[in-house]
């Protein structure tokens, strides 16, 4: 009788196991934390200041304490299949390169860009030209280069995480991030497309 119990037990365990659909999710926390400081290196290390209210940092809400449904399937479900790391991946030799670039960009004649509104920031993570006029014929190239940079940074950040379907969710946290970052003054363009002033 115990044989067949221990049996029977372990049939089901193996079946909860079969039927169980791990979701990933995208850990939005944890790519505003990466999205800030990777954004802060490139403005702070351009020499660009922060923004007057300080750190733009989202702070985060504790987990909430497991389920005692969550505590079974823990005990049911190897940790190989339901391990979900709370970071996102940023540092990659590809993702490097496009920072080192877009430092020196921002160190250059881009800050002075924006400084002046000449270009601002767009809600989808990019850099748009406001006043095309006020860009010198030999730095209008700028806004080409660092969008081809930033579209590149996106996609390689999804794909160094095993999830090329976040590319989406990592623009606009990066997006929302360099708004939030950009000192007073500078310009973004909002969902709508109307320029604003920070």
């Amino acid at each position: 009788m115990r044989k067949l119990l221990t049996t029977l037990i372990v049939a089901v365990a193996i079946t909860l196991v079969g039927c169980v659909t791990i979701n990933v999710y995208f850990p939005e926390a944890a790519a505003q934390k990466a999205a800030d400081q990777f954004i802060g290196n490139v403005l702070d290390d351009s020499g660009v200041a922060r923004p007057a209210n300080g750190s733009s940092t989202t702070p985060t809400q504790p987990a909430p304490g497991k389920q005692p449904s969550a505590a079974i399937l823990d005990l049911l479900i190897p940790a190989a299949y339901a391990a979900e790391s709370p970071d996102i991946q940023v540092r990659t030799p590809e993702t490097d390169a496009i920072r080192e670039r877009m430092k020196n960009r921002f160190g250059g004649a881009l800050k002075s860009l924006f400084d002046s509104g000449a270009v601002g920031f767009t809600a989808d993570g990019l850099v748009a030209a406001r006043d095309p006029g006020a860009i010198p014929l030999d730095q209008r190239s700028l806004v080409d280069q660092e969008n081809g940079d930033r579209n590149a940074l996106y996609a390689a950040i999804a794909k160094a995480n095993g999830h090329p379907e976040w590319e989406g969710q990592i623009r606009k946290t990066f997006a929302d991030g360099w708004i939030q970052r950009a000192p007073s003054g500078w310009y973004y363009r909002d969902a709508s497309g109307a320029w604003k002033r920070k």
